[in-house]
């Protein structure tokens, strides 16, 4: 009797589950929903493959995986952010690689400024022996996981007047992101770089608070910073690109089978929105003219002598070694 007594709630689980089973009212379980930050506008090439992604997340995990997108800066600055993510209040997101400098100062060595010697040989860096030793060394001192890098695009200085060479640039107030690396180029050719947040760039040109600014040609596009500078100069002293980056918690709960979807899912997200940018900056030089903006060729060897004793220092968080280790990717 007692064996009975002890074996009944069982039985009758299973005889619950049957019946559930057979009149469809087993409780369905619920998504995991997970918010995705970035600060960039709806319509362009970064928010629509964030979006696709998210699609992708949810269509093949059977819908245990719901990821909504919040772009243009809702959740927060990038740096405010970057921290909201290794803090776990944020999921997963678009972080810049200076802002991961936070924790591991070598995983923004692709910043260095005109370290790329074009688009190809920054192509030859992604999924390259160094690449993949910094990726790991910042997960392994943050906790967070990378899924993929994404192509941001080749960055130039717009301006009220043409940047041909250093000497064009002596005194200019310039507006850069907040972090040291970006100083690089302007603080090389004698210019006044400031930070000032994304989202407050275009007044501060329009108003005169800064004479400049630098950022590929599709987000001088999509933020209209055409509007108001009328110069745009093909320095291209960064090639940039911002990390997918998730919460190390997040991604430490996944089951193998979701972390292989979602590194899946989010490496072809960046191959194909960086394919999207390297698209549009092709054909966008020509549409600038279209609209009234010089657009003007720069002596870029100028630019790359007077930077490149910075680039091999070891102010920025990298030695001169991982610039050798890249440079060599190009031959």
């Amino acid at each position: 009797m007692k064996q009975a007594i002890t074996r009944a709630p069982g039985l009758l689980a299973r005889c619950l589950l049957a019946a559930s089973l057979v009149f469809g009212s087993a409780p369905a379980i619920a998504a995991e929903t997970l918010r995705f930050g970035h600060a960039y506008e709806p319509g362009i090439a970064y928010h629509v493959w964030a979006l696709w992604a998210a699609d992708e997340i949810r269509r093949r995990t059977d819908g245990r995986y719901e990821i909504e997108v919040f772009p243009q800066s809702q959740l927060g600055s990038q740096p405010e952010m970057a921290e909201q993510i290794n803090l776990g209040t944020l999921d997963m997101g678009y972080v810049g690689p200076s802002f991961l400098a936070e924790v591991y100062p070598p995983i923004q060595v692709h910043l260095a400024a005109f370290l790329w010697k074009d688009y190809d040989h920054f192509q030859k860096y992604q999924g390259s022996d160094i690449q993949k030793r910094l990726i790991s060394a910042y997960e392994k001192e943050s906790g967070n996981k990378i899924l993929g890098l994404t192509y941001y695009g080749a960055r130039h200085a717009t301006s009220n007047k043409p940047l041909l060479s250093p000497a064009d640039m002596k005194g200019l107030k310039i507006r850069v992101p907040p972090s040291p690396v970006y100083n690089i180029f302007p603080e090389s050719a004698g210019a006044s770089p400031g930070p000032l947040a994304f989202a407050e760039v275009y007044l501060a040109l329009r108003q005169g608070t800064f004479e400049a600014q630098e950022n590929p040609l599709p987000t001088i596009q999509a933020k209209k910073f055409h509007e108001v500078q009328s110069n745009i100069n093909l320095t291209g002293h960064m090639l940039d690109g911002f990390f997918t980056v998730v919460n190390g918690g997040v991604w430490d709960r996944m089951s193998a089978a979701d972390r292989r979807i979602f590194s899946e899912v989010y490496s072809e997200a960046a191959r194909n929105c960086g394919n999207d940018i390297r698209n549009s900056e092709l054909a966008l030089a020509s549409w600038f003219r279209e609209q009234g903006v010089s657009v003007n060729e720069v002596d870029r060897e100028a630019f790359k002598r007077a930077a490149l004793p910075l680039i091999r220092s070891d102010k920025y968080g990298w030695s001169a070694e991982h610039i050798d280790e890249i440079l060599k990717l190009a031959e």
